[in-house]
């Protein structure tokens, strides 16, 4: 007798009466974490449909939906089992949604509801289902808006590429951060042309092939690397040929030959690129199963009824904001005015800034901002801004938050030195007029510093366990000037001012 291979369309379909109760089950708590975790449901749906950045996270859900009805002759073969550990991966979910909330990390709470509603998945149809969904389940960590971090070094590293390509065509050209001047004009690498967007978009494309064109590990590797690694190169030449272009032609006719480019056929070229060469490669043939039904079903037993699995999964998910709200303190009071300091050496100035410059703290208790000029003619501006405590629409450092705001003219153009306790950027406004600022951070009684890491951390831990959550950021700024560097004038400053720490104290009404 020869074994031979039975067809998957041919092999017993489970018992469907099975898969409805396990799905109902499954449905209800999806539904209960959907509906407990709403307002984060909504703020990054918000995100997917207003920022052009995570546009492409909108087919997400329907890619999902797409792959597992691709594996649905095999799920067909498999019974679903309620399976306890599957609530290990839940609880996870939960206590990083915990975190999240408490740090007012959004990317960490819609992260969260991915693992919850992962760990959901595993615990009411079992680790046979869970193995043929692999893929799905793990691609739908790429509906959460995550990438942001990225646009800073990616305009710098667009900029020093276009750097390179102006070099070597002898354009001449000079950059400053992720400003480059040249004849004809002064150009920025923005954020919208950092090339984020197209990278971030191309991570998710480029994992759904490797999945559905590839079955061997170091061929979805070298396209992995070759996709992204052209994403970079092909935008970093995008931004040369738009300042060529200028060069040759005119501003003009550079901003139009870059927004028909950069919007409309970039991407697809690089795209079609992509796939074109990757194509011959592919080995993962049409109609090839995506696991084996028996393999997987094999060793797998019922553990448990999936009622009970159900009712522990709700109590897991309710417990989170139930932690949230019972450690909830009230905020120690912050004083009832914020005074500037009196630093030695140094007087209060009305003299005009070349551009007017304010930081950005949205819903601050407290703000203040003062100009301050020494007998040496140095000048340095001063701003203040603290908070009793901290919430999703309150927070010490975030996306927009700090010394650039996102709605003036003024823009982040490079890291600059600062103290070690501290955070330095350069930003920049229209003229151009250059900035140079220190950024010091502190929450409660912990020590100041220029980390944003580290203050979502003292705020997460201010959160969880009920501790002082008053919040201070102290920024001191000045302006480049020729004969006058920002760096002497801010040194000479904080010399003066002496203990940053104090003043941050000050500001908080600590004794």
């Amino acid at each position: 007798m020869t074994d031979r291979a039975i067809p998957m369309d041919r092999l017993p379909l489970t018992d469907l009466a099975g898969w409805r109760g396990h799905l109902t089950a499954l449905g209800i708590v999806a539904f209960a974490i959907l509906a407990l975790f709403f307002a984060d449901v909504r703020s990054m749906v918000s995100i997917w449909w207003n920022a052009s950045t995570f546009g492409h996270c909108l087919f997400i859900p329907f890619l999902i939906a797409w792959l597992v009805q691709q594996r649905m002759p095999g799920l067909r073969q498999l019974e679903p089992v309620a399976w306890a550990p599957g609530l290990i991966w839940l609880g996870m979910g939960a206590f990083a949604w915990l975190l999240g909330a408490a740090a007012g990390v959004a990317m960490v709470r819609h992260g969260a509801l991915v693992l919850m509603l992962q760990g959901a998945t595993i615990a009411l149809l079992g680790p046979a289902v869970a193995r043929a969904l692999l893929f799905p389940l793990f691609y739908a960590f790429f509906m959460v808006p995550f990438g942001e971090e990225i646009v800073p070094p990616l305009q710098l590293l667009t900029a020093r590429l276009a750097m390179l390509l102006l070099d070597l065509s002898g354009v001449p050209a000079h950059m400053e951060g992720i400003f480059i001047t040249t004849p004809t004009g002064y150009f920025e690498v923005a954020e919208a042309c950092s090339g984020a967007k197209f990278l971030i978009a191309m991570t998710a494309y480029g994992t759904l092939v490797c999945n559905v064109c590839f079955t061997s590990w170091s061929r979805r590797a070298v396209f992995m690397i070759g996709a992204l690694s052209l994403s970079v190169l092909a935008n970093g030449v995008r931004a040369f040929t738009t300042i060529l272009v200028a060069h040759l032609t005119t501003v003009d006719a550079a901003v139009g030959f870059d927004h028909v480019v950069y919007g409309w056929v970039f991407f697809a070229i690089v795209m079609v690129v992509v796939m074109a060469t990757a194509w011959p490669f592919f080995d993962r043939k049409p109609g090839d199963p995506w696991f084996d039904p028996r393999a997987l079903q094999g060793a797998v037993k019922r553990t448990s009824r999936a009622g009970g699995i159900a009712g522990t999964a709700l109590a897991m998910v309710v417990a989170a904001p139930l932690w949230l709200a019972a450690t909830a303190a009230a905020a120690d009071p912050l004083p009832p005015l914020l005074a500037m300091p009196n630093v030695p050496g140094w007087t209060r100035t009305a003299a005009p800034q070349a551009y007017p410059w304010k930081p950005r703290f949205d819903g601050a208790d407290h703000f203040v901002i003062g100009r301050y000029s020494n007998g040496r003619g140095q000048v340095v501006d001063l701003a203040i801004a603290a908070y009793a405590a901290q919430g999703e629409d309150r927070k010490l450092v975030g996306f927009g938050q700090g010394a650039a705001d996102p709605d003036s003219e003024w823009v982040w153009s490079s890291p600059a030195r600062a103290p070690a306790d501290a955070r330095g950027e350069q930003i920049t406004a229209p003229g151009p007029v250059v900035r140079h600022v220190v950024s010091f951070y502190r929450v409660g009684h912990g020590a100041t510093t220029g980390s944003r890491p580290a203050i979502k951390m003292a705020t997460m831990k201010a959160r969880l366990l009920g501790q002082d959550q008053r919040a201070v950021a102290i920024l001191v700024s000045a302006e480049e000037a020729e004969g006058r560097p920002s760096d002497a004038a801010i040194s000479a400053f904080l010399i003066d001012l002496g203990d940053v720490q104090l003043l941050a104290d000050r500001s908080m009404g600590i004794r």
